[in-house]
């Protein structure tokens, strides 16, 4: 609403309020003062009106920005990061095998071996050799199979079995002799006769003419201790040199024998024999079989450098 309709309205509204006045008998020239005043009063109310009638501009919406154009070039594409290298793997070498000695308590279950008159047996005497050295070798820290710890009675093959199952080991086989003097000992490696096949000699099968076959490289079960006689040998001489020293009236060498307990053995093999079961007190061996133990394992350990150094 502007200015010019305000007064013509104001105008109209004049000419109203005039001939209102007129009408009740009152006269404007001897009523101006009065008139004046409430067309003043008309005049405020409608600007008042007027202002308060003004529409109100709707209030305006924020804008949101506007983003840039799009650009007719494609994105880069995304650069795949470097794939992390791998480090690589650590050289490590292979693991030195375990040194193993096998003790192998002769006889056993429904086979008792020697028996005294007075009653020591020797399936119970070899079990109790074997246990004690068992004992004097793992206090050194060697690790100890004992091819029966029970009063059973493996064959020959399962006692070789066990023997030969460990990459770096040694068998010793316990017996006590029916006869002899009582309180000597003696160790024992295995002899072969003459007839038989030498290891070292070239075989004249055809299948293991040619180098590299299998049948070239198998050893022959009944004389898997043929290769091994010189070092069985050695390990006899250092048990029967501490054998001397705790059992006054042993040999002071050992002795070369067929013992049928050491013939399959692909390893170090010995046997150590004590003397004997014609004792007049079977109780008599009981303090032999700790001076024994000692001497055996005491052995063992003086054998081992040089042995595990050649196997490397």
């Amino acid at each position: 609403m502007n200015v010019r309709r305000v007064a013509e309205t104001y105008a109209h509204s004049a000419r109203g309020i005039l001939l209102f006045f007129r009408v009740v008998g009152l006269e404007f020239r001897h009523n101006f003062a009065f008139v004046s005043r409430l067309a003043c009063f008309f005049l405020a109310g409608c600007l008042l009106f007027a202002g308060l009638a003004r529409p109100q501009a709707p209030p305006q919406q924020q804008q949101s920005p506007t983003p840039p154009p799009a650009s007719n070039h494609p994105p880069p594409a995304a650069q795949t990061p470097p794939a992390p290298q791998t480090p690589p793997a650590a050289q490590i070498p292979p693991a030195h095998p375990t040194f193993t000695v096998v003790l192998d308590p002769g006889h056993g279950g429904t086979d008792d071996g020697a028996r005294g008159s007075t009653g020591a047996v020797e399936k119970e005497l070899t079990l109790a050799l074997a246990r004690a050295t068992r004992i004097q070798l793992q206090q050194q820290g060697v690790r100890v199979i004992l091819t029966r710890d029970t009063d059973v009675n493996p064959s020959f093959d399962d006692r070789a079995a066990i023997a030969n199952a460990p990459r770096l080991a040694i068998l010793i086989s316990f017996h006590v002799s029916s006869t002899g003097q009582v309180g000597t000992a003696r160790a024992y490696s295995y002899l072969f006769s003459t007839n038989a096949p030498d290891a070292d000699a070239p075989s004249t099968e055809p299948a293991a003419q040619s180098s590299g076959t299998l049948a070239s490289r198998l050893i022959p079960w009944e004389t898997a201790q043929q290769a091994y006689g010189d070092t069985s040998h050695r390990l006899a001489e250092f048990i029967q040199t501490e054998l001397v020293q705790k059992f006054p009236g042993s040999s002071a060498s050992s002795t070369a024998f067929p013992i049928r307990d050491l013939r399959s053995i692909a390893a170090p093999a010995v046997a150590v024999e004590l003397s004997s079961v014609s004792v007049k007190d079977a109780h008599a061996l009981d303090p032999m079989i700790a001076l024994l133990a000692e001497s055996v394992a005491r052995a063992v350990t003086e054998f081992r450098p040089s042995y595990d150094t050649g196997m490397r």
